[in-house]
């Protein structure tokens, strides 16, 4: 054997978990690049990115456009002749379009030229994924020799199920497996990835690496989180979540396989700080990414409008958030006093604009047609619906992206008015239960997340997140007065919309059954509600909109 064919017993390898946007192919190349360069310097043999990475994922329809795959493809060669330059080797997601159809991709590339292009096989088409209705599946892979290792690039899904694409692999010369990904987050993802990759390291006996992206993507944020499993089930390295980073591990050669001699071990966060910095990334690249110099919201002296103020200032920044009060008649002057004070810790500009006036002439105008009936709910919606209109007023003068504020628990049972507090063009804290609401608030108030803009220190007065809630549209409103106390109510609506539970099931946790049927009849006749809502941060496994497509019209009951 000569010294060229000499097996290296050293493998440097780079993980690329870093921010994507979807379409910005020119961008995406300049990322990848920067990333090559970084890794680079840290003396990286292989840089790993991750799926899709230059259309960004996932791109839906775009791949449906020629142009946008030629591009793609074009990026792909501009990337293989940079490593002419014998510095790092790269794996690199891509769409591409092949002789039976448009393929989700993976490319090695080194010495200035494509080694080896991998189809992903496996296309998940369920939940958020809806890859079967834009790609074709492509034939069954083999390992690839980069530099004397053989190595498996198995992509996102086919490490997910049980297809024996790992284990095939392994059997094909496989020595160590890099498995780029885009899986987006919901709580406790982190440890279910752990669980899927282990599964394979031990039907494989190989070392994994498994890279995610990092970044927000209208509803789903990727939250990287990128790590290794050595081949005794051992972690090898982990990266950081919600922040990019391109990490290098050195894997040295064994008489038992490769082993991970050096690489990062990066805390994981937990619960609360994990959602709240879910919340936090997908609001600022949603905003950022969609060109909007700043946002304006109504600080109503609520949790949920004091808790989507604090994200606004953490992603983007006092001097790019307005919070405005609307007041009313029935606008409490705790309410007055708990806005000004959640505004004036957060640093951001507070304006009120009392509706009073707006709302008068809208009663005048109706009062002929109205004649003759009492006012109920359709007055209380009118307040709504003008501190809605307000708010879009001084979106359209001045540029700013409206923040709406409604919380899971309403926007599942229909507590939200459309035209009026459901106005607004993304709403951090849409996947968010109630209770999960204050618990996000009460750790906001004691930590400040990496990365954040806003202030330390209590930016939520403790009143807010301790007097009872209510929507404030009539003397003396909770919202208890039409809805069961938030506990009840959002373990009811988990049970029905995450886990999908029959009525009875629920009844034997405790709950009332009569209760449990209204539960269940408002978030069915809610859904038309939602399908206008604006766009908002995936936090649960199951989110309304990509993850659960229910019909509008629908009569069944389980009764």
């Amino acid at each position: 054997m000569t010294e060229q064919q000499t097996p290296p017993t050293t493998l440097r390898i780079a993980v690329a978990q870093i921010n994507p946007t979807v379409g910005d192919v020119a961008g995406n190349l300049a990322k990848a690049r920067e990333a090559r360069a970084d890794a680079a310097r840290q003396g990286a043999d292989l840089l790993l990115l991750t799926e899709l990475f230059l259309s960004g994922y996932p791109p839906e329809d775009l791949v449906l456009k020629p142009a946008f795959l030629k591009a793609c493809a074009k990026a792909v060669e501009d990337l293989a002749a940079d490593t002419a330059d014998g510095g790092p080797g790269v794996i690199v997601g891509f769409p591409r379009q092949g002789t039976a159809g448009r393929h989700n991709s993976c490319a090695v590339l080194d010495g200035g030229k494509i080694l080896v292009l991998r189809d992903k096989i496996d296309l998940p088409n369920y939940g958020e994924f809806d890859e079967k209705r834009v790609f074709v599946a492509g034939a069954m892979p083999g390992p690839v020799n980069f530099r004397g290792v053989r190595i498996g690039v198995p992509i996102c899904e086919e490490i997910w199920n049980d297809m024996g694409i790992c284990e095939t692999l392994a059997e094909s010369g496989a020595e160590i497996l890099l498995v780029p990904n885009g899986s987006p987050y919901y709580r406790g993802k982190v440890d279910v990835r752990y669980q899927v990759v282990l599964r394979q390291v031990i039907e494989s006996g190989l070392p994994i690496i498994y890279a995610n992206q990092v970044g927000g993507q209208d509803e789903l944020v990727f939250d990287g989180a990128s790590f290794a499993f050595n081949a005794d089930k051992s972690l090898a390295f982990q990266m950081s979540q919600f922040e990019d980073a391109v990490d290098v591990s050195t894997w040295k050669r064994t008489d038992s396989g490769w082993v991970c001699a050096a690489g990062p071990k990066t805390h994981i966060p937990e619960r609360e700080e994990a959602d709240y910095r879910a919340c936090l990334l997908g609001f600022r690249d949603y905003v950022n990414k969609n060109g909007f110099k700043n946002v304006v919201l109504g600080l109503s002296g609520g949790i949920d409008s004091a808790i989507c103020a604090a994200i606004a200032v953490d992603a983007l920044g006092e001097e790019r958030v307005r919070t405005v009060m609307l007041p009313y008649r029935y606008t409490s002057s705790d309410s007055f006093k708990d806005a000004e004070e959640c505004a004036k810790a957060l640093g951001c500009r507070y304006d009120i604009i009392p509706i009073e006036e707006p709302v008068r002439g809208f009663l005048g105008a109706l009062s002929e047609t109205f004649e003759g009936t009492e006012p109920g709910i359709t007055e209380e919606n009118l307040q709504s619906r003008t501190r809605g209109t307000i708010l879009m007023a001084l979106s359209n003068k001045f540029g700013s992206m409206v923040v709406t504020t409604g919380n899971k628990s309403e926007m599942s049972v229909g507590y939200a008015t459309l035209y009026g507090d459901m106005n607004g063009g993304f709403n951090p804290i849409k996947d968010l239960y109630k209770m999960q609401v204050y618990a996000i608030s009460r750790w906001r108030n004691t930590m400040v997340p990496p990365g954040a803009l806003g202030p330390s220190g209590e930016v939520i007065p403790k009143n807010i997140i301790d007097k009872a809630p209510s929507a404030e549209l009539r003397p003396d409103q909770t919202d208890q007065d039409s809805l069961p106390p938030y506990p009840v109510l959002d373990d009811i609506l988990e049970c029905l919309v995450e886990l999908e539970m029959g009525t009875e099931e629920i009844v034997a946790r405790g709950h009332d059954i009569a209760t449990v049927h209204r539960i269940e009849h408002l978030l069915y006749i809610a859904e038309y509600k939602r399908r206008q809502s604006a766009p908002g941060v995936k936090i649960t496994r199951k989110n309304f909109g990509r993850d659960r497509r229910y019909p509008i019209t629908n009569r069944f009951r389980d009764r």
